[in-house]
């Protein structure tokens, strides 16, 4: 019986890749229209557990059909989206919600078709939008969602649309809404306009010597091996619902450079003069943190990595 997670060449669809191969157990497919990064396809060839993967576009029936037909499926988590900046909306929106609704329609069916008996989506927790008005945190069950963005307005319809159908079907089905993910395997893939200060300060540092920070906004970071753990939890369990993934506290940019200088001495960075021109932003609006008790009810899960852990064993796997 194997797991299929379409989205697998991307930076959450790696790290997924990453633990289920680890564990061993159920063969894994991994559908994208990417092939996998070079370091990857030589790690994951390593890790005791068997993995296909099937080049192919979501929207092409053929092509999930033949994912689906690499291994007896029976679970999928999918993964495949364009994280669209401001300058994609405005130039490919159909695109944008083609694959991010459309897509999420396509991969359902194709799961229905061949006998899936398990479905986790992976959302994000764009979808809330605008922060609860007590000042408390973001809330599966009593926070409205209102997304502000083409990327989070075609993710809560895909949410919807997968709740539906999947309930119309009697299939076991989850939503999993991420904080703000940083860590390793994550690369620029064409399809991910927002990458995380965490990469983002590192390559400047790397490029320029010193990583200069803009503007700077506290969102809920989470270390994408601890959303990788979490994901795989999620799946194996019959929960189904929206659950949030996250550490449930905020931090920023300069938090996490700080944890990078901490872990790295050698690691240069410093706040942007008014004025100057800076080589790391962050693209989102402050956003508070998420609440956390269905998943840690659910599964048992909490987030293993701080901000200081988290930069010791990303510069490790980096420096690697």
């Amino acid at each position: 019986m194997a797991i299929l997670v379409t989205g697998a060449a991307g930076f959450v669809g790696l790290n997924l890749l990453d633990t289920l191969l680890s564990r061993g157990g159920e063969p894994v497919v991994g559908f994208d229209t990417l092939p996998l990064p070079p370091r990857a396809a030589r790690e994951f060839a390593e890790r005791p557990g068997r993995l296909t993967m099937v080049q192919g576009d979501i929207g092409e029936e053929s092509a999930l059909d033949t994912a689906f037909a690499a291994a007896p499926v029976t679970a999928v988590i999918h993964a495949a989206v364009i994280t669209a900046g401001t300058e994609r909306e405005r130039s490919a929106p159909e695109r944008i919600a083609e694959v991010n609704v459309g897509g999420a329609i396509a991969v359902l069916r194709a799961a229905l078709r061949h006998g899936v008996r398990r479905f986790l989506y992976i959302s994000s927790g764009s979808v809330y939008g605008e922060p609860p008005a007590d000042g408390g945190p973001y809330d599966e069950a009593t926070t409205w969602p209102r997304p502000l963005a083409l990327y989070g307005i075609t993710k809560l319809a895909a949410e919807q649309a997968v709740l539906r159908l999947a309930a119309l079907e009697g299939l076991s089905a989850a939503v999993a809404r991420l904080g703000s993910v940083f860590g390793p395997w994550e690369w620029a893939t064409g399809v991910r306009d927002t990458l995380s200060p965490a990469l983002q300060a590192l390559d400047a540092f790397a490029c320029d010597g010193e990583a200069v920070l803009g503007p700077v906004n506290a969102v809920d970071h989470v270390y994408s091996r601890d959303v990788a753990e979490a994901l795989a939890g999620l799946l194996a369990t019959p929960a189904q619902g929206v659950f949030n993934i996250g550490r449930g506290t905020i931090t920023d940019a300069a938090d996490i450079c700080r944890a990078l200088a901490k872990a790295s001495p050698e690691f240069r960075w410093r706040m942007a003069a008014p004025g100057e021109a800076f080589n790391v932003t962050t693209h989102m609006p402050r956003r508070p943190g998420m609440a956390l008790q269905r998943i840690k009810s659910a599964t048992g899960w909490q987030a293993r990595f701080d901000l200081d852990t988290a930069a010791k064993d990303l510069l490790a796997w980096r420096s690697a």
